[in-house]
Parts: C-alpha cells; sequence; structure tokens
C-alpha cells in the first residue's frame, strides 16, 4: 500500500510541476498563405504559386482559394494560381479565400525581370518560454536537401525540471495534436541542431516545447 502511495504521490507532484500554468484553449484564427517564396518572374516565364489553407485548430484543408495580380499588364495568374511574366515591372501577387464572413487573404510582392529567382528560404526566431520553467535562447531554420536542419544557437537555455520534454513542429500554438514530433530534449543549454527529412521551411508556423507526459505547453518559437 506504501508503495501505491508514494506512486500516486509522485505523479500528482509531476503533474503540478508540470502546470503551474491553466489548460490552454487549442482554438486559433484559420489563415490562407502564400507557400511559395519568389523574388523575380522572368519575362515570358511562366510559375505556379501555391498557398495553404489552416482551419482554427491548425490542421491543413483544401479550399477553392481566388488569386489575383495588381497589374495585369506585368504578372497575369490564372484562377489555379499559374503566373506569367509579361513586362518588365512589379505586381502584387493576392490569394483570398472568403470563410463565413471572414475574408481570409496573403500577399507578395513580385518582381517581372530577365529570370527566374527563387528565394532560399530560412527562419530566425526567439524561443521563449510559456510558463514557469526557464526556456530561452534564439535559433534558425535553413533548407537542406530533402528536408530541413533546424539549429538552436548557443545561447539557449532550458529547464532539467520537467518529467518528459519534448521538441515539435506545429501549426497550432496551443496543441500537438497535429503536430510533428522533432524528438526529445536531452540537451538542456548551448547550441545543438536536429534534421528533419521530408520538411520544408514554412510547413510549419511554430517550434513548441511540451511536456509530453501531461500534455503541457511548456514554450515556443514562432516560425512565421
Amino acid at each position: 500500500m506504501k508503495s501505491k502511495v508514494l506512486f500516486l504521490s509522485l505523479s500528482v507532484l509531476f503533474l503540478s510541476s508540470c502546470i503551474k500554468d491553466d489548460f490552454i484553449d487549442d482554438m486559433i484564427d484559420s489563415e490562407i498563405t502564400i507557400i511559395t517564396a519568389i523574388d523575380t518572374i522572368g519575362i515570358d516565364s511562366e510559375f505556379q504559386f501555391q498557398s495553404r489553407y489552416l482551419n482554427n485548430i491548425g490542421q491543413e484543408e483544401k479550399v477553392i482559394a481566388e488569386w489575383s495580380s495588381s497589374d495585369e499588364e506585368v504578372i497575369a495568374i490564372d484562377s489555379n494560381g499559374l503566373a506569367k511574366g509579361l513586362s518588365i515591372g512589379s505586381s502584387i501577387i493576392k490569394v483570398t479565400y472568403e470563410e463565413e464572413d471572414t475574408l481570409l487573404q496573403d500577399s507578395l510582392l513580385v518582381q517581372v525581370g530577365a529570370e527566374t529567382v527563387i528565394v532560399e528560404q530560412t527562419v530566425n526566431s526567439t524561443i521563449v518560454t510559456t510558463s514557469s520553467y526557464l526556456l530561452e535562447g534564439t535559433m534558425e531554420i535553413r533548407e537542406i536537401d530533402q528536408g530541413i536542419e533546424l539549429n538552436i544557437l548557443d545561447d539557449y537555455k532550458a529547464s532539467t525540471a520537467l518529467p518528459g520534454f519534448y521538441l515539435y513542429l506545429s501549426n497550432n500554438r496551443n496543441s500537438i495534436a497535429n503536430a510533428l514530433e522533432v524528438s526529445k530534449i536531452t540537451v538542456f543549454s548551448g547550441a545543438h541542431s536536429y534534421t528533419v527529412p521530408n520538411v520544408a521551411v514554412g510547413d510549419y508556423n511554430f517550434l513548441v516545447y511540451y511536456c509530453k507526459p501531461f500534455n503541457i505547453k511548456v514554450g515556443e518559437a514562432v516560425l512565421n
């Protein structure tokens, strides 16, 4: 009987140490974004734009979006997001989706020049705690062959007091229900890195740290 009481006491202790904050709502604002990164379309060249819609729990859904160009004499774009550079200049490419009474949109300024120029995507962000536990530092994400490299820089510090500390990529800062588990946290200070295959920069909006046994968020970095 004493061993059961001890186990229950430890479980309550771990749970209370993880929580220290109320459970949070996993609902977020839905959004639509342009996920192709381009600086310049070559004149007389075509380029396929793509968008992504995330619902109010951060889950991707297929929707029929509308595309437009602010200057159709510079860039023409059809209903499927296929654009063509017509003359030297610039135009704002916009994607919109009407969700009930809300108009979601995103836009990108694109040039037309001698040749098409794709932007190499990188992300720099700050890791912040969302709990009473120590978690801080800076990070960067860069594209590598067939994936991304997630670099945590040397100013990183994290608490060692949690019973199960994990890192996720997610499109919902309040939930890991549809998130990608990156790794269990085994480094608590200094620079380290993770390689994540079959993922592109821009696929996820948040890096989130969780106390996995009790599904409690500890910290985050915003990636967009």
